[in-house]
Parts: structure tokens; sequence; C-alpha cells
């Protein structure tokens, strides 16, 4: 697999790696667990999804997970993942999800993370970027709106759940 590491000077974004488990439990909190992962995780479910992420990329597959990494020593600060394929999509969309562990919050970070996952995934042919956000996740919305999104609408989920679009056209993301 070609090493991908995508950066601005400031951030890099690289894929997880196993050995970022540990970092990943050590940042998880509730609003991780709340907004994005859905449970508290474990040692063995982490790395069985990092393994997951490894061989998405291996083989090219729909789904890029990056560790957001910061500073000289390019601590993994959050995650970021592109989902070229998920249920709602249009062709040409990818999902774009992300979350900062709480140290890192408040500096700028995901909103860096968010645009150039955007010029990735405009690179491997996505069009349109589309953030899910629950309407009770401000935080979030605001990441998509300094990144250049704009609101696309609300879908509801089988269970009831609820989200808030938002979307950006990716053709500028690669200017």
């Amino acid at each position: 697999m070609h090493e991908v590491k995508l950066s601005d000077g400031f951030i890099a974004l690289s894929p997880l790696r196993l050995e970022d488990a540990q970092a990943h439990l050590t940042g998880e909190d509730e609003l991780l667990v709340r907004w994005l992962n859905g449970g508290p995780g474990t040692r063995e479910g982490v790395e069985t999804y990092f393994r997951h992420c490894r061989e998405q990329w291996e083989a090219a597959g729909p789904l890029r997970a990056f560790g957001i990494r910061a500073g000289a020593g390019e601590v993994l600060a959050g995650t970021i993942d592109l989902r070229f394929e998920a249920e709602g999509l249009e062709p040409g969309q990818v999902n774009v999800a992300y979350g900062l562990y709480p140290s890192w919050r408040g500096r700028g970070l995901a909103t860096r993370a968010v645009l150039l996952a955007s010029r990735y995934a405009a690179c491997e042919g996505a069009t349109k970027a589309v953030i899910q956000v629950d309407p009770e996740n401000p935080a979030s919305a605001a990441v998509a709106q300094r990144a250049g999104f704009t609101p696309g609408g609300q879908t509801d989920r089988n269970d009831d759940t609820r989200f808030d679009w938002y979307i950006r056209d990716l053709h500028a993301a690669t200017r």
C-alpha cells in the first residue's frame, strides 16, 4: 500500500495505524461516544476497527480513515474518515465524519482536517462532500460551515434519528 500523508503545514492526516489504538482510547470522551463512536471503545474493538481501516486502504475500498496528527511529534489528535459509499449518498458524493480528542478541540484542527480530506476526496473522484450533523451538535455544524459547507436539508434514519446535511462542491477544493 502506498502510504498517504496529507499536510497543510500545521496538521497532518495519515491512515490510522494499529499502534494508534491506545491513544484513541485515551482520548475518547463522552462527546466522541455520543456524536461519533456510538458507544465506548474497548481495546479489542478499536484494534479490530483499525485493522478493518487498514484493509480498506490496501484494497482501495470505500472507507478511508485518517488519524488527525498535530505538533512536531504528530500526536494523534483525533480521526476523520471518508466514506465513498454509504446509505443515502448519491454517486460522486463522499461522507465526511470527524472527531477530536478533548485537549485538541477549539484550535481549528477539525476545520483544517475537513479541508485536507475534502481535497483528497476530490482527487479520488468525489464531486460533493457531505457532513451529516445531529442538530444538537452545533460545534460540528460550525466546523462544516467554516470549511465552506452549506446547509443541504435533513434526513431521517430508520431509527428516527434526524441529521442536518452540509454539502460542499468539491470542484473548488482542488483549486
